[in-house]
């Protein structure tokens, strides 16, 4: 903390006279100059024994300079202070104190100068202790751990945005102001950006996170540290750059799981029965997998594109009729006959080849998926003998029942002949 005229009083038993004595000092002049002001760079404490005149035109040229105090010997020249000095000063806001013959000038620039170096240590050192916390925090709570200890240690608010400006994560919410034009101009800069603004009189730092621009971390606290927020800003990176590595290996390890399933090989963690479902997002939690650009859900039920019920050998097939109900418009692949506008004959067309032994054994096989042992014991016959009807079909209609095509085509067909 910078060391104020008032605390220089305290420590050194200087008197205040008069004025504002609550400013900081920068750093320490004495002078008995007439006009120092060409000297002068502003935040001084200014020392003089009062060898020339130091009235009122004194006084207004040391606050037009943007001195803060001025300390006034006793003792040499003026064994008290000039009471037109004292009024001066106390109409204009400068802090002013005496400092008497026994506290020389000397000790006065000492005070200041080591009050001075304290706080230029101070600075890295609480940076340094930040760091260490806000690390700390990330190994042990992640990225929301981080803006948590960010908002503690600067005792003010902060938030994580994402891309779009949505909060992912708040400490102090209620403190939070409105950031939407700030986070326009920063959006409209392009690339890495920062921006320090002062917001309903609190100063705020606002830090985009990374080169892919993946949010903006926002803090806001009446004395706030920019290279503190900047540490937890480095940090938060570096957190969600490992959050997209990890994403994407899941990602793949569930992509790579998905093509076992449609080649035929079980996975674990999937339930006995499920629909396969073609999805705009994927679920929170339950399988789901990437594939030629589909997002494929597994699950009993799911908002999306539905295949039939399959169970973990029957992916493939699942995932086949989810794309033909996707590409039909219709919901469920169940609703698929029922929904789809036929030109008229299309069933007679269709099934003219086949009697009507091959067509009861189709429609029987084709509604158990072209499971064999079901559908033959539903028709009560055995199995081979099943298969003989759906080989002679198969030859009377000249096409190969291993498309999924046809199966649909034959699926409508069959539903649409008794219509």
């Amino acid at each position: 903390m910078p060391i104020t005229v008032d605390d220089l009083a305290r420590s050194l038993g200087l008197p205040v006279l008069a004025g504002d004595v609550s400013r900081p000092v920068a750093r320490v002049h004495g002078t008995e100059l007439a006009n120092p002001t060409p000297f002068l760079e502003g935040g001084e404490l200014l020392l003089t024994t009062g060898l020339t005149e130091v009235g009122e035109s004194y006084v207004e040229r040391l606050v037009r300079a943007g001195v803060v105090g001025l300390g006034f010997g006793t003792g040499l020249s003026h064994d008290v202070v000039p009471a037109a000095l004292v009024e001066a000063a106390g109409r204009t806001g400068l802090g002013l104190v005496e400092v008497p013959r026994g506290v020389p000038f000397i000790a006065i620039s000492k005070a200041v100068s080591k009050a001075l170096a304290a706080d230029e240590y101070a600075a890295p050192v609480r940076t340094s202790e930040a760091q260490r916390a806000l690390t700390r925090a990330a190994l042990r709570s992640g990225v929301g751990g981080v803006v948590r200890r960010l908002g503690q240690w600067i005792d003010g608010w902060a938030v994580l945005l994402d891309a779009d400006g949505r909060p992912v994560h708040v400490h102090n919410a209620r403190l939070v102001p409105d950031l939407s034009a700030e986070l326009a101009r920063l959006k409209g800069a392009g690339g890495l950006a920062s921006a320090a603004v002062e917001l309903d009189g609190v100063p705020v730092v606002l830090q985009v996170l990374g080169s892919r621009a993946r949010g903006v971390l926002a803090a806001g606290a009446a004395r706030l540290e920019p290279g503190i927020v900047t540490t937890a800003a480095s940090l938060l990176t570096l957190a969600l750059a490992r959050n997209d590595a990890v994403d994407a290996a899941h990602r793949e390890l569930r992509s790579c799981q998905f093509r076992l399933l449609l080649a035929g090989l079980p996975v674990d963690g999937l339930p006995s029965r499920f629909r396969v479902f073609l999805a705009d997002e994927p679920p929170a939690d339950g399988f789901w997998a990437e594939h030629d650009g589909d997002v494929v859900v597994l699950a009993e039920e799911f908002d999306g594109f539905a295949s039939s019920e399959v169970d973990a050998s029957e992916v493939d097939r699942g995932y086949r009729e989810a794309r033909q109900a996707r590409q039909a418009g219709i919901r469920r692949f169940e609703d698929f006959a029922g929904n789809v506008t036929l030109p008229a004959g299309f069933a007679e067309a269709v099934l003219r080849p086949l009697d009507e032994e091959s067509r009861a054994a189709l429609e029987v096989w084709l509604a158990h998926h072209g499971a064999w042992d079901p559908a033959a014991a539903e028709l009560g016959v055995h199995r081979h003998t099943l298969r003989n009807r759906v080989r002679r079909a198969e030859q009377a209609l000249g096409r190969s029942l291993d498309s999924p095509g046809v199966r649909a085509e034959l699926w409508l067909a069959l539903h649409r002949e008794g219509q």
